[in-house]
Order: structure tokens, then C-alpha cells, then sequence
């Protein structure tokens, strides 16, 4: 059984199973993290939804290479967890299937592509604190031991 962190799922709501994959990605005694800045800032690990036809894998070094601009090597996946939530940018009610990789961060090749996101490094107790969601700041938290 996968776990679920945040809030239950609402009993009259349905949700759209919308599976995605996120990276833990050290760099030196520091961690490369992404922020969306829109009316509020949300720390997030690296990571996004899985696009039909797409692999995992696949899906991660696109969607961290949209978000901080970095390609990455030897994803190593740790595990997954489950929550809850209403996506206002998709207007979607969604069951977020999130898929926890670490993986080598090998060099920057360009700037973040995803609107109104911004790379950010931070050590991993600062990323602890700082990441937006449960199951993000959970499975820093147990990398970092």
C-alpha cells in the first residue's frame, strides 16, 4: 500500500488518478529544489506528471529539465506516495500517484521553461522546512537521515 500524506480525500469528490515523478537531486552538501512563484511561493521537488505514452524515467528528466533547466544521471527511484488535491491550473480534482526519485544532477544546459518557476538550492534542512508538501518534505527528510 502506497501511503498518503496530506488530507484525506473528500467522500463526494471524484479524483482523476494523475501519476508523476519528482527527484531529490544533491548537489555537493546542497539540494536543487524548484519554486512556483505565483500569488504565493511553493518549494517543490524537481517533477511533474507522467504524459501518456511516456515512461517514468522519461518523464523525469523532461520535467526537471522544464523546471531548473538541469539534466540528470542514474535516477535511482526511492519510493511514492499519495495525495489528495484540486490542481486550479488544470481546474482538476486528482489523485496525485507521486513516484520519489534521487538522481545526479550533471550540469545546467538552459533557464526553467515552466512558467513562473525558479531553480533554488538549499541544504537539506532548509529544504525540509521550505518544500510546499508533506510527502516532498517526508522523503527529503529521510535522505538526509
Amino acid at each position: 500500500m502506497i501511503r498518503r500524506v496530506g488530507a484525506p480525500p473528500l467522500a463526494q469528490q471524484h479524483y482523476r488518478l494523475r501519476p508523476g515523478v519528482y527527484a531529490i537531486l544533491p548537489l555537493k552538501r546542497r539540494f536543487l529544489l524548484t519554486a512556483q512563484v505565483t500569488d504565493k511561493v511553493d518549494v517543490q521537488l524537481p517533477g511533474g506528471g507522467i504524459d501518456p505514452g511516456e515512461s517514468p524515467l522519461q518523464a523525469l528528466h523532461r520535467e526537471v529539465l522544464e523546471e531548473i533547466g538541469w539534466r540528470i544521471a542514474t535516477p535511482l527511484r526511492l519510493g511514492a506516495f499519495r495525495r489528495f488535491v484540486y490542481m486550479p491550473e488544470y481546474d482538476l480534482w486528482a489523485e496525485k500517484l507521486c513516484h520519489v526519485y534521487v538522481a545526479h544532477p550533471v550540469r545546467q544546459i538552459a533557464e526553467p521553461i515552466e512558467p513562473d518557476h525558479i531553480t533554488l538550492v538549499m541544504s537539506g534542512n532548509d529544504a525540509v522546512d521550505a518544500l510546499g508538501n508533506a510527502g516532498d518534505s517526508m522523503f527529503m527528510r529521510r535522505f538526509i537521515g
